[in-house]
């Protein structure tokens, strides 16, 4: 590897690693020996069995990864960059060689129709695929996020059916295990028909003292 391919390496390595939001991660020596241990393993690319790429065509493939991108059309514009000549073949093992790896995920499949939707439009309009890469790469971190709200608002809707119906349970005498009302800082439960209730105070531990029945509450 040149020394500005080693040098630009490390940095992408680098650039990678303090994008985490979590300052406690960045610190972390558990983390830091990891990332030291992967930028000896990007110096030491000499000894790799992947002849055929350099740093610039494996960022290249790293970033299309998730993309849907027909791999003819990866190797095609591989091709048109500095370096051997590269058949269907490196480019589909080095792909999975590249998927396969901790920090590289796989291609979604729920992604699949929308990415290749939006990449056969711009390649009809003739946008270079490094642009389009970005463009899909957005696009898949805006359905990843949008994906992950859709499932914190299923859980936060099933946590508070369920709450709801704790909370009825308690109001119509059931033997009910702790829950909080609406609107209220305490928890309540009811066991053998008795009730108890948890306060929070300030500076002390919450214990369970009885309390007036909330029927009718």
């Amino acid at each position: 590897m040149a020394e500005d391919e080693r040098v630009w390496a490390v940095k992408e390595l680098l650039f990678s690693y303090v994008r985490s939001p979590s300052l406690r991660h960045v610190r972390d020596p558990y983390s830091v020996s990891k990332l030291a241990g992967e930028i000896v393993k990007k110096l030491d690319r000499g000894n790799s069995p992947w002849k055929k790429w350099d740093a610039q065509r494996e960022l290249l493939l790293k970033s299309a990864i998730a993309c849907w991108i027909p791999t003819e059309d990866l190797r095609t514009f591989l091709n048109q960059m500095d370096g051997p000549s590269l058949t269907l073949t490196d480019v589909n093992q080095r792909l999975i060689a590249l998927e396969e790896e901790e920090h590289y995920s796989f291609p979604r499949e729920e992604f699949r129709d929308s990415c290749l939707a939006i990449y056969g439009q711009e390649k009809a309009v003739g946008t270079e695929l490094t642009a389009i890469i970005g463009l899909l790469r957005a696009h898949v971190e805006n359905e990843e996020e949008r994906l992950r709200t859709e499932q914190q608002d299923r859980y936060e809707r099933i946590k508070e059916q369920d709450r709801l119906a704790r909370e009825q349970r308690l109001l119509s005498g059931a033997d009910c295990g702790w829950t909080q009302l609406a609107k209220s800082t305490c928890w309540y439960s009811r066991r053998n028909g008795r009730t108890y209730r948890l306060s929070p105070r300030k500076g002390q531990a919450l214990e369970p003292s009885p309390c007036h029945v909330l029927v009718g509450r």
